[in-house]
């Protein structure tokens, strides 16, 4: 018995210090983040709201630490979906990361992926009957693209597209009629068609601060929402 009690009080002398907890701020609790080390938070007050709360949030040990005070985003006009279709205008609630070429009509701001500048020609493919659907698309400049379109072509908004991250929604698979052309681009002062948007410097923040490496990710949703991922 003596042992054993002394056995007890060295081992809790000699035990290495518990690790603190972290925050339990909206990151910390979203589990589908734990291989990652950048985080985008946007976080709506209900799923028909149109304004968003954006975050950035970056990996420290294994807490997540903001780097910011939170941004206002718009979201569509509709709100947010879990079950998004072609056309609703709904922005998908989720988690999702970026896709690997960021683009833009303006020339590339710095960023530390892929690039390409937006030219007449250029679609992103919301024809759900086409095999491009929800690809990114060039055509001749003038032609009339081989699938059916519902909006210009890339390079006839320049003040949305001046630069923009695709967030990976509804590509692997690609589901037909599941939604396409989901965007993080510049704000125009008004809800969306279904992407997430910001002012010009926030934005250009948001997408220089991106690291292809740090498998960034993107959570979009009620708090109750984020909460379940």
């Amino acid at each position: 018995m003596r042992k054993a009690l002394l056995f007890s009080i060295f081992a809790a002398l000699w035990a290495p210090p518990a690790t603190a907890a972290c925050p339990p701020t909206i990151a910390n609790q979203i589990s589908a983040a734990a291989d990652r080390t950048q985080l985008v938070t946007v976080v709506v007050p209900r799923r028909t709201s149109t304004r968003a709360q954006l975050r950035l949030w970056r990996k420290a040990g294994e807490c997540w630490v903001p780097l910011a005070d939170p941004w206002a985003a718009w979201v569509g006009g509709r709100g947010v979906s879990l079950s998004k279709r072609e056309g609703d205008r709904r922005t998908p609630g989720g988690a999702f990361g970026f896709e690997r070429t960021m683009y833009g009509v303006a020339p590339n701001p710095g960023v530390r992926y892929r690039y390409h500048r937006v030219v007449c020609g250029d679609w992103w493919v919301e024809d759900s009957r086409s095999p491009f659907y929800n690809r990114f698309r060039h055509v001749r400049c003038g032609s009339s693209p081989p699938f059916r379109t519902m909006s210009e072509d890339l390079s006839k908004s320049p003040t949305a597209y001046r630069h923009f991250a695709v967030i990976d929604y509804n590509t692997e698979p690609t589901v037909p009629g599941r939604g396409s052309g989901i965007f993080l681009h510049v704000s125009t002062g008004r809800p969306t068609l279904g992407c997430v948007s910001l002012p010009l410097p926030q934005l250009l923040r948001l997408l220089r601060w991106l690291r292809p490496a740090s498998l960034p990710m993107i959570a979009i949703g009620t708090r109750s929402d984020l909460l379940a991922l």
